[in-house]
């Protein structure tokens, strides 16, 4: 009887059936794995809440190649990647500084003055569009206009890939990580996955998510709800509490007007498309870290939470909110602060928004 079966299985149809069943079940199982992300066995989503809540929280993991996260770390700290090798890309997001760098606009090379405001870097991988006006869809498409421009890095890619194969320690780095060593692709990827690093989990407010009741006060809990009913959460949601639709600056009331001198940057999208519907339009920011990524808005003009939820309130909600309403949705704003390498961010030190400069040289937009 055995003798029997086994002929039968070995027969050609059996063999192409169990040969297709084996195919079917390893398709199944590599698609049911998590991509990316590695979750924590503790940590089911039907505790974490993830299908009850608009917001979701920022995984506590991220799978990662950690020497590329170190050879991208010492390049994004390093000014060889300028062309005057006196600016970083960590001299705009400072790691130490909620990833921003407490400027209305941003310094590039031989002082030119931004004229947008930079955001933060931290969590960007979680956006679905990158730039105030959403050119970029990838961390690795967004490089090239921060290097490139000629007054913000002001490099070339000839002229950075020459400076690192002047390095025997870059050269080394590069050939024992990428089959073809140092290139143009290689010195993206290490960035890119460097940047991909910088995510700040287990805020306050994502442990609340998580089952922690305690972990925010009375008076968060009530700007989480007043966050909800007004309708904040509409535009602000998702992993990234923003970042992943468009959004026009002024819905119920004329920002622009009112504010007064009015610029080229202003128009948001518009200037991409040229299409009238985008003029005014920005990429939705994310509010992870907003506590301490002050100033706010593309024009920087808000130099505190207090002015930008006021400011939100009136030209998003057509609403006037109280102090104490006011108060509340700070306090859970400010829950929203994460922890990168195992800290809570910090706000940096020094006064916010002191760069105003309204005229002189420019640099455009190379925010995250």
């Amino acid at each position: 009887m055995v003798a029997t079966s086994l002929q039968h299985l070995r027969q050609p149809k059996y063999l192409i059936g169990l040969i297709v069943l084996l195919t079917l079940a390893t398709i199944i199982w590599l698609l049911t794995q998590p991509i990316g992300l590695e979750k924590l066995p503790d940590e089911p989503a039907e505790e974490i809440g993830w299908t009850t809540e608009p917001i979701q929280p920022i995984p506590i993991h991220l799978v990662l190649d950690q020497r590329k996260v170190q050879l991208g770390a010492r390049l994004f700290s390093d000014p060889i990647l300028s062309r005057d090798e006196k600016i970083s890309c960590a001299s705009c997001h400072d790691l130490q500084a909620g990833g921003a760098d407490a400027k209305a606009f941003s310094i590039g090379i031989q002082g030119a003055v931004g004229t947008i405001n930079t955001p933060t870097v931290f969590n960007s991988h979680f956006n679905s569009r990158l730039n105030w006006t959403g050119a970029f869809e990838t961390l690795e498409e967004h490089l090239d206009t921060p290097l490139l421009n000629p007054t913000v890095m002001g490099a070339s890619w000839d002229d950075v890939l020459h400076k690192l194969q002047r390095n025997a320690e870059y050269r080394h780095e590069f050939s024992s990580l990428y089959p073809h060593g140092l290139s143009v692709d290689a010195v993206r990827d290490a960035l890119t996955v460097f940047q991909k690093s910088l995510y700040t989990p287990n805020s306050r407010f994502d442990r609340y998510l998580r089952g922690d009741a305690t972990a925010l006060t009375a008076e968060e809990q009530e700007g989480y709800r007043l966050f909800k009913s007004y309708g904040c959460v509409s535009c602000h949601q998702g992993i990234n509490v923003g970042g992943n639709m468009f959004q026009k600056f002024g819905v119920l009331g004329d920002y622009f007007v009112n504010r007064g001198n009015l610029t080229k940057t202003d128009t948001g999208r518009f200037q991409l498309t040229g299409k009238e519907e985008d003029r005014f339009v920005f990429r939705v920011p994310s509010l992870r870290n907003v506590a301490v990524t002050g100033p706010y808005f593309h024009d920087g003009k808000a130099e505190t939470l207090d002015e930008a939820i006021t400011v939100m309130s009136t030209y998003q909600l057509g609403r006037s909110l109280s102090t104490d309403q006011i108060r509340c949705i700070k306090s859970f704003l400010e829950s929203l602060t994460g922890e990168y390498q195992g800290k809570p961010l910090k706000a940096p030190v020094g006064k916010v928004g002191a760069v105003r400069i309204l005229h002189g040289s420019r640099i455009s937009s190379h925010a995250g």
